[in-house]
């Protein structure tokens, strides 16, 4: 079985619950292409058998939230999680909606402390939750869009953010807070894309079983973002390059009609670099 299965995770189960899951369902190895904190819920797309070999063509995909950030207050943990912190004003509407533009396009973002960023080969969460200060580097990342959509209680706000991978949702809390003279948190997060993976076509773990898994499964080649290769020769499915009339990049790479896998094209020569059948 290979292919991609498009989870709805629910709020208070692990990424890496979910990924166990769908193994011992699929009986085969299983992977998340980009996790969830255990607070948030969504979509969560999970390679099985060797699609488990794409993350690193999956790695610059665009995803979508719907976040709520609660101002006046905060959390070692950016989060609902973390102990709770009174300690500064509430904005209003417009001073949120005015401070956007300066957290949009590509930003260096400090990743939160607790978080899965290594320092010193440890995990920067262990270090923080044993009372260890934490210095993380700030990384460029971007965010396409940041829109900020209602206020759902006095001091809570709710925004729609699309960004690349690697954002720190709960870090944009922090940051626009901080732009504002004040302090938030994410109290909220939802996400309702990742890539090609929607809100509206994902199913739920509860829903899925050993019998009725196939029937979720999302072909790998309904994935790929590429334009087709097919090719009559040998030469590329035994490891050698082919010269060939296409434009350089990546291609869904097809023997005689039969997805194969991914080729790469470079100065007019394709060779085969992910076998996926």
């Amino acid at each position: 079985m290979t292919g991609f299965i498009n989870v709805n995770k629910e709020t208070g189960v692990s990424s890496a619950f979910a990924v166990n899951r769908i193994k011992r369902l699929a009986k085969t190895p299983a992977g998340h292409m980009g996790t969830l904190d255990p607070l948030a819920s969504g979509v969560l797309p999970v390679a099985i058998g060797n699609a488990c070999r794409l993350f690193d063509y999956f790695s610059d995909k665009k995803k979508t939230y719907l976040a709520r950030f609660r101002f006046g207050v905060t959390t070692e943990t950016l989060d609902g999680e973390g102990e709770k912190e009174f300690k500064g004003n509430i904005p209003s509407f417009r001073e949120i909606e005015n401070a956007l533009p300066s957290l949009t396009g590509k930003i260096m973002q400090i990743p939160p402390a607790y978080s899965a960023k290594s320092v010193n080969g440890v995990r920067s969460y262990n270090l923080a939750r044993a009372g260890k200060q934490v210095e993380l580097a700030p990384k460029e990342v971007e965010i396409f869009s940041f829109r900020l959509t209602e206020q759902t209680a006095p001091d809570e706000f709710a925004f729609e953010i699309v960004c690349g991978s690697g954002t720190y949702i709960r870090a944009l809390a922090r940051d626009i807070a901080a732009n504002l003279g004040t302090y938030a948190y994410m109290s909220r997060l939802e996400r309702t894309a990742s890539g090609i993976f929607t809100l509206e076509s994902a199913v739920s773990l509860e829903r899925l079983t050993a019998e009725n898994i196939g029937q979720y499964l999302i072909p790998t080649e309904e994935v790929l973002p590429y334009p087709v290769l097919d090719l009559e020769s040998d030469r590329v499915f035994n490891g050698l390059s082919e010269r060939i009339e296409c434009a350089d990049g990546f291609y869904k790479l097809y023997r005689r009609g039969k997805f194969y896998g991914i080729a790469s094209v470079t100065d007019g020569f394709a060779k085969a670099v992910k076998k996926l059948c």
